[in-house]
């Protein structure tokens, strides 16, 4: 019997009899030239075409999320209840790596990392600014409740966790155990493809690969790119704030630069000398800043922020998860929630990977938890101590928050943090925290994107890690100097439609990774190890 189930997933496939090794690269002779072509095509087509680009991409976003909305969000709650139920499955018991398998990095370490290339940036980007929005009604109110009331004042606080809890997690959780299990239990390579091999067998090394890969390789960069553009903006808007040396786009390119330089350094020094090192740092701050902020701000009304979130994420998950009869806010319900979705989606194979690659010796159990529950716990707290201050000064009256509102979401922040004892410091703070946040995305999906183009390869030359990582940086400032935000909106209408696509190849992972799971669980009872 176990002869029997050890040849269903036996394959002559070899890591790297695809590659071609040049100019100091091992590349994978279809996905690294071909993505490599495509994306040269779309930088110099946004350039050339900056508005007719423009228009074509949102239109492509747009249409994605209008004709396909309910399906994006009845995903991502398939998502969900496919995570939770692996923590209570027997499956839970299987140990990524096999039997044996001893965690390569520390809990803490590990966490951090995850964290770090999950959403770190993107809760210092969003945390004031997005509750903020739905209590003032800049784009639209959740579920249609009245701004500036205090029940819009409990609803923006549990829209905005909803956006940044458990949804978003299940679906990286979803991509980061179906490749560190079948690579690391199954023998196949570090690549998006391999998650597939249950379903499509040794046709995954063919043309249905490709293009699976080639299609993760372009999110990937594209949101990684787009990232990096948003996350300059913000920074050098803070640092005009706070020193009113101007946030122009000299500010915006000197930011790009040093953050793709030290990126670069980074992954020359690999996971435990760069990405550890650095995922470790960016958790030491943002401790640090989350504390300072909880107690210089308003600390009553960070303990009743903290109930009325979780209260209002629990009770309106429902509401806000059903895709049907959303007449009363269908503004929000497109420009947000549908929009994050396809966001998460098509970083999913960034996140994913990159979780994978560092979560071997964990249990399915283990991982799951980790991954789903842990940043949920974290992001409530984060989020009700910087968006709970927010709300608490605009419903107060208190500073340029309440007085001009949201005039600006990269400045968000930083009005916020003005307004409590120290400000000015925990705004540098927070400056250095975006800085090293964007420093380790950028240095993760370096190592992501080099172990796909190189075929799953984990421990592909530094000349190629050196590569990606400049080209990311390379995209977004050549992008920034030339189109400016027109460029940078269409790289990230390029991303989001890439989200509509990877829907599908997710809900297949779901079955590829049940059905995998399932048999290693056959196998191990076969072999009396469980």
């Amino acid at each position: 019997m176990g002869k029997d189930l050890k040849d269903d997933y036996q394959t002559d496939y070899v890591v790297g009899q695809d590659n071609v090794a040049r100019f100091g690269f091992d590349m994978h002779n279809i996905v690294f030239p071909v993505t490599a072509v495509l994306i040269l095509a779309f930088v110099i087509g946004t350039l050339v075409f900056p508005s007719v680009s423009g228009e074509w991409l949102n239109g492509a976003k747009n249409g994605a999320i209008a004709i396909f909305d309910w399906g994006f969000l009845l995903s991502a709650n398939l998502f969900v209840l496919f995570a939770l139920a692996l923590i209570f499955m027997p499956v839970g018991k299987i140990r990524i790596g096999g039997v044996d398998a001893k965690p390569e990095f520390s809990l803490l370490s590990w966490f951090a990392m995850l964290f770090a290339a999950g959403m770190g940036i993107g809760l210092m980007f969003w945390a004031v600014a997005e509750p903020v929005a739905y209590f003032t009604d800049w784009y639209g109110t959740p579920l249609g409740v009245e701004p500036n009331t205090q029940e819009g004042a409990r609803l923006a606080m549990g829209a905005t966790m909803y956006h940044w809890g458990l949804h978003p997690w299940a679906i990286y959780a979803v991509v980061g155990l179906s490749l560190a299990f079948f690579t690391y239990n199954k023998n196949l390579p570090l690549t998006i493809r391999s998650a597939f091999f249950p379903i499509l067998g040794d046709k995954v090394w063919g043309w249905p690969g490709n293009v699976i890969d080639i299609m993760a390789v372009l999110a990937t960069i594209f949101g990684l790119a787009t990232s990096l553009g948003l996350g300059a903006q913000q920074a050098a808007s803070g640092l005009n704030y706070l020193f009113g040396i101007g946030g122009g786009l000299n500010v915006q390119l000197a930011v790009i630069v040093g953050v793709t330089a030290i990126a670069t350094v980074s992954v020359m020094r690999g996971i435990h000398g760069g990405v550890k090192l650095l995922s470790n740092t960016n958790m030491v701050i943002a401790a640090v800043l989350l504390l300072f902020v909880m107690f210089a701000g308003s600390t009553m009304a960070f303990l009743q922020t903290l109930w009325d979130t979780t209260a209002s994420y629990a009770t309106n998950m429902l509401a806000l998860s059903n895709p049907f009869g959303r007449d009363e806010d269908t503004t929000w319900f497109h420009g947000w929630t549908v929009f994050y979705w396809a966001w998460w989606i098509s970083w999913s194979p960034f996140v994913g990977m990159f979780i994978a690659r560092v979560s071997k010796g964990r249990t399915v159990r283990e991982f799951v938890t980790a991954v789903l529950l842990v940043p949920t716990l974290i992001t409530v707290v984060w989020m009700s101590v910087f968006g709970g201050n927010a709300l608490d000064q605009i419903q107060n009256q208190v500073g340029a928050l309440s007085s001009e509102g949201l005039t600006e979401v990269s400045l968000a922040m930083f009005q916020m943090l003005e307004n409590i004892p120290l400000g000015s410091i925990a705004s540098f703070v927070g400056i250095v925290l975006v800085l090293v946040f964007f420093v380790t995305s950028s240095d993760s999906g370096s190592l992501v994107i080099d172990s796909i183009t190189s075929g799953g390869k984990i421990d592909a030359p530094k000349s190629q890690r050196v590569f990606w990582a400049v080209s990311e940086g390379a995209i977004a400032g050549v992008l920034l100097f030339v189109g400016g935000d027109q460029a940078l909106n269409a790289l990230q209408s390029g991303a989001v439609s890439v989200g509509l696509p990877f829907t599908f190849v997710l809900l297949a992972m779901c079955y590829s990774l049940f059905k995998g799971l399932h048999h290693e669980r056959r196998l191990l009872i076969a072999e009396g190890k469980m």
